[in-house]
């Protein structure tokens, strides 16, 4: 049997340069994170899906990552796959993609196909704008519609408390909010470029760069999504930025003991919390 852990991700940075047709262009840096779901690989003689979230077990971007590995490769091969939902779905952490990047590299494994990872980014990119940067890992810099992706130094390693609504998302909230955006919010990728150089020189991005266009609109679309900003950083401390499309929030804290007291607290008032930490590009799956 195979394990892989498939990591959740934040955009510390989200730039929409312009819209291109039916998609937007991007500039944006991802960071992983050790809030991870779980896939087993076992030898079978067909492909065979179970998922510990029943409702996620139909048209799983898993299941279509292994049948289009077997159909690309020309592998006779079957698996059983078993995926264990830890991510919370549809809240912007990325979490299907993330599995569907963890099938390739199980697989790959598995089967023995010796692929390079960027045979599987573009194999990935077929799959999910998301899923390239799940086979990088780390701290990824993503442009294009976000299957463009290159490595970047690693962001300074820091806690992650992340809080989800309790107004969730749904699985069309992304195109929602790329909907609802006008191009006075369109940037020009500065945010990204300062960031970069604050990376460069082994800094954390600083706070006023963390920019996500989708704050621009979030606010009409989760409702209520004020009153969990304003529980997230009156615990902390610290500015609470959007995880990716939402509704998941997050703030970067530097202290493990503050981010374990922040935590309990948030607890303590019912809310769904999860603390984590950055993860580099070269940590083990």
């Amino acid at each position: 049997m195979l394990t892989v852990h498939a990591p959740a991700k934040v955009n510390l940075v989200l730039e929409v340069l312009r819209r291109r047709d039916a998609y937007h262009d991007i500039s944006s840096i991802a960071q992983t994170i050790d809030l991870c779901d779980t896939l087993t690989f076992e030898p079978a003689h067909d492909i065979e899906f179970s998922c510990s979230e029943p409702e996620l077990t139909h048209g799983n971007l898993v299941l279509r990552a292994a049948h289009m590995l077997r159909q690309r490769t020309g592998v006779s091969s079957g698996v059983s796959i078993h995926l264990e939902k830890r991510i919370p779905w549809a809240a912007g952490l990325g979490g299907g993609s993330s599995d569907a990047a963890a099938t390739l590299h199980g697989l790959n494994r598995l089967w023995n196909l010796g692929l390079h990872a960027c045979r599987l980014m573009e194999m990935g990119a077929d799959l999910g704008s998301d899923v390239p940067l799940f086979i990088q890992g780390g701290t990824v810099l993503m442009t294009g519609r976000g299957e463009l992706v290159g490595g970047m130094p690693d962001h300074p390693p820091m806690q992650v408390l992340l809080l989800l609504p309790r107004s969730h998302g749904h699985e069309e909230k992304t195109g929602t909010l790329y909907g609802r955006l006008t191009p006075d919010v369109f940037t020009t990728g500065q945010f990204v470029r300062a960031a970069t150089f604050a990376l460069e020189r082994g800094r954390r991005i600083p706070e006023d760069l963390m920019f996500n266009v989708f704050e621009k609109v979030a606010q009409d679309v989760f409702l209520g999504i004020g009153s969990d900003r304003d529980a997230l950083q009156e615990a902390t401390g610290v500015q609470a930025h959007l995880a990716g499309s939402g509704p998941a929030l997050f703030v970067l804290l530097e202290s493990e003991d503050a981010a374990e007291k922040a935590e309990a607290r948030l607890r303590e008032e019912g809310r769904t919390v999860f603390r984590s930490q950055t993860i580099g590009a070269g940590t083990s799956r």
